[in-house]
């Protein structure tokens, strides 16, 4: 699929960017492939792995998804996006309000705008389980960003531009997570818990990418990816990392859950379950003209897929043998 094709990745320079790029150059031969982000410091670190000099299709573009110009002039003659840039961390979210909402909604949307301006053939944005009934500010703003990618393919309709959402859980190893927190915390002699029945969803980098690119070469437009990924207890989690440390309780945080959702029961008449993910499909009249998903299976009506209640859990042994693969 994305062989001699023009490949943008916004928020390139993220943790996602960065093994997307090195699967992406592994399996495919790109015309151009090209990292969108602000940061030009991650930008040159990422080029002394990945060179223009070493992989000639690499390409280096300074920008922000606030800044639509610059999108028009990024986006020119791509052939598919993959959007992962996002204000994603909870407490800076909750404490910067607008500041999230004008790069994961109004960034959102004009990624949408300038893809059917520019006739980009397929978008997928990447969202998370905190957009599921959302508690907190940054779970909100995806939410949102997630209703205008589906909402993109109605009223961008008359162009060949169509968009897709994968949503998956916590990255193992991925910046800002709980991992390398408590890595870093370790030598303190202790793990803080906030809640010790807390769990969480795990996926490691290379799966959430090659979900990614198998959604983007299937998708129809409108879709809502969920991966069927294992779940986890915080205690187990800190037993994997640091079995050597004790562990102090200090309180859920502020829009915090104890177990995170990424299919809700009001989602689950939508729902087809297949045999390694979940499709949640949009309540748009342009879904019966596209939908190829007819091999899944309908869910049930109180259907909900939860990390608390999920029946495929994670051992502390699965759990290190995953950190000794980073």
């Amino acid at each position: 699929m994305l062989n001699n094709k023009n490949i943008l990745i916004t928020g390139g320079t993220g943790s996602f960017g960065k093994k997307a790029t090195e699967i992406i150059l592994k399996k495919y031969k790109p015309r151009r492939l090209i990292i969108f982000s602000r940061d030009e410091l991650k930008q040159f670190e990422m080029s002394q792995t990945f060179s223009m000099s070493q992989y000639p299709c690499m390409r280096y573009f300074i920008g922000d998804v606030r800044d639509r110009e610059r999108l028009n002039r990024a986006f020119y003659g791509v052939d598919f996006v993959i959007h992962a840039a996002a204000m994603k961390q909870v407490p800076a979210a909750e404490y910067n309000p607008f500041e999230a909402v004008k790069t994961n909604i109004i960034g959102a949307q004009n990624v949408i705008n300038v893809a059917i301006d520019q006739g980009v053939k397929k978008v997928m944005a990447l969202s998370t389980d905190k957009a599921a009934n959302p508690v907190n500010l940054y779970g909100a703003t995806k939410l949102c960003s997630d209703k205008l990618f589906v909402a993109g393919n109605s009223y961008g309709s008359h162009k060949e531009t169509i968009f897709s959402v994968v949503r998956y859980g916590n990255v193992v190893g991925s910046r800002g997570s709980v991992i390398p927190f408590f890595l870093n915390f370790k030598n303190n002699g202790y793990l803080p818990i906030t809640d010790p029945n807390m769990t969480r969803f795990w996926i490691t980098l290379e799966q959430a990418v090659e979900f990614v690119l198998v959604c983007m070469e299937n998708m129809c437009g409108g879709e809502l990816f969920v991966p069927k990924i294992p779940s986890m207890n915080i205690m187990d989690l800190a037993r994997a990392v640091a079995p050597e440390c004790e562990t102090k309780i200090v309180g859920v945080r502020p829009g915090e859950k104890i177990h995170e959702l990424m299919i809700s029961r009001d989602d689950a008449r939508q729902t087809l379950e297949l045999d390694n993910f979940y499709v949640i499909q949009p309540q748009f009249n342009f879904w019966t003209q596209r939908s190829s998903w007819n091999e899944g299976r309908q869910v049930s009506d109180d259907f909900e897929y939860s990390s608390g209640t999920n029946p495929w859990r994670l051992s502390v042994a699965e759990m290190q043998e995953m950190l000794n693969g980073l």
